[in-house]
């Protein structure tokens, strides 16, 4: 009787010690898994919440709204109101705020999300705005803002004719000229949500 009970509790302790090897590997592997997503994976993930998120950016501004697209190096957030969309790079963005929940579940669901989007990059956007003559607002680095047409989108810069927002781009109405390097750019507004469709 006394070795049947001495046998149970070996077998107990050595179910309890595989039971703890079984969860550190489990932590250990999510530590791991953890160690390899990228931040736009979980942007990714972040655009199946519908609710609003802030984008804080390096220069301290901040744009609120719901994360619709990521694309390979940028973001694109729509607000509630009649504010448009803008278009952010991920290099601009210093911190997001969101709810504890959706940043727990961009953790567990992040994924690299579909082929295209992980091809098109920022300038593959700017330049389906040049083709469809959208105006612009670019927020930059120093706090500066250019309002206009960009005219073209290079593998690292753009080109914008300034001219007042609103106001169609027009010899007539064109102020001045800027060529903008993309690490410049901190967001592009544009002023309709419906322009990124």
């Amino acid at each position: 009787m006394r070795w049947d009970r001495f046998f149970e509790d070996l077998e107990d302790q050595l179910d309890s010690e595989w039971e703890a090897e079984r969860a550190a590997l489990d932590t250990e592997a999510e530590r791991l898994r953890l160690s390899r997503v990228a931040l736009r994976e979980r942007l990714v993930a972040l655009t199946r919440e519908p609710r609003a998120l802030g984008l804080h950016l390096h220069d301290g501004g901040v744009h609120t709204g719901r994360l619709v697209r990521v694309g390979a190096d940028w973001c694109a957030l729509v607000g509630d109101g009649p504010a448009g969309a803008v278009l952010v790079p991920l290099w601009s963005i210093g911190e997001i705020a969101a709810p504890v929940d959706a940043l727990l579940g961009s953790v567990r669901d992040a994924e690299a999300g579909a082929a295209l989007g992980q091809r098109m990059g920022f300038g593959f956007v700017l330049r389906d705005l040049v083709r469809r003559r959208i105006p612009v607002t670019l927020h930059l680095v120093g706090g500066r803002t250019l309002d206009g047409t960009i005219d073209r989108a290079g593998a690292d810069h753009l080109d914008i004719a300034l001219h007042e927002p609103g106001a169609p781009r027009r010899t007539a109405n064109v102020t001045g000229y800027r060529l903008v390097p993309f690490g410049g750019v901190l967001a592009v507004r544009v002023a309709s949500a419906s322009d990124l469709a």
